[in-house]
């Protein structure tokens, strides 16, 4: 089949169009023959790999070089293995290539659980955009910022893949959504649900006295030590992060 591999570290011009091996499937996985995919951070730094510890855990524990990258899946069912139980041969479906990078491929595996059944109106191309920006906005909303019905919420990077995302769940739970971004997208931002926009060209955030129940930085250039200020008291978390390099 062909597939993009890439065999060093570098820019996109890395990348390489090859006639590779189909992946194996394993007994709680099913083969997709994919329809579309998408591009995230998460598949550009698989091989930008600035940092040294990234390029060790990749090159050498996760013996990533000379394999196919992509993680966003959208296709139809070929086949499955023996432990599955929740799809047959010609389902549509979407998701993530978690367990064995490979979307941007003819074909993928996906474990049984990385997957779901895709929404009869969505075509191909659209159900590929949302697996990993997704599921990211949602994991930092609901599972690490807790939000609630009530809560004033701030996005910086409102008109990214993550960031509209973001926007309409923090919408979707009740909340009232603060989003920040570029002049040129301050009505798409609006038009997706924010109740209020900032203009980072003309405006700092950081350095407003408005308070948040939860600050999303889907860019992460702002300074946590500021945000920190802008949090609603009972919401300040006790420890300050630790930043690693991303790999």
């Amino acid at each position: 089949m062909k597939a993009i591999v890439y065999t060093t570290y570098g820019h996109p011009d890395v990348l390489q169009l090859r006639e590779v091996a189909k992946p194996v499937l394993k007994d709680n996985q099913v083969p997709v023959k994919v329809h579309a995919s998408s591009a995230n951070a998460l598949d550009f730094r698989r091989f930008e790999k600035a940092s040294l510890l990234g390029r060790f855990l990749d090159g050498v524990l996760l013996k990533a070089i000379n394999t196919v990258i992509g993680a966003d899946i959208a296709g139809q069912v070929e086949a499955v293995g023996a432990g599955v139980t929740q799809f047959k041969p010609g389902d549509e479906v979407f998701g993530q290539s978690k367990g064995a990078r490979g979307a941007f491929a003819e074909y993928a595996c996906a474990d049984e659980n990385e997957v779901a059944l895709k929404p009869a109106n969505l075509s191909f191309e659209v159900a590929a955009a949302v697996p990993v920006a997704a599921t990211t906005a949602l994991h930092g909303l609901r599972d690490a910022g807790q939000i609630h019905s009530v809560a004033k919420v701030l996005v910086n990077g409102a008109a990214d893949g993550v960031g509209t995302f973001a926007v309409q769940i923090a919408k979707a739970f009740g909340a009232k959504v603060t989003g920040v971004c570029s002049s040129r997208n301050l009505d798409m931002v609006r038009s997706i649900g924010a109740d209020h926009v900032i203009d980072y060209t003309r405006e700092d955030f950081t350095r407003s006295d408005k308070t948040y129940d939860v600050i999303l930085d889907v860019i992460g250039k702002s300074s946590f030590s500021l945000c920190w200020l802008l949090l609603i008291s009972s919401k300040k978390p006790t420890n300050f992060p630790l930043q690693f390099p991303l790999f």
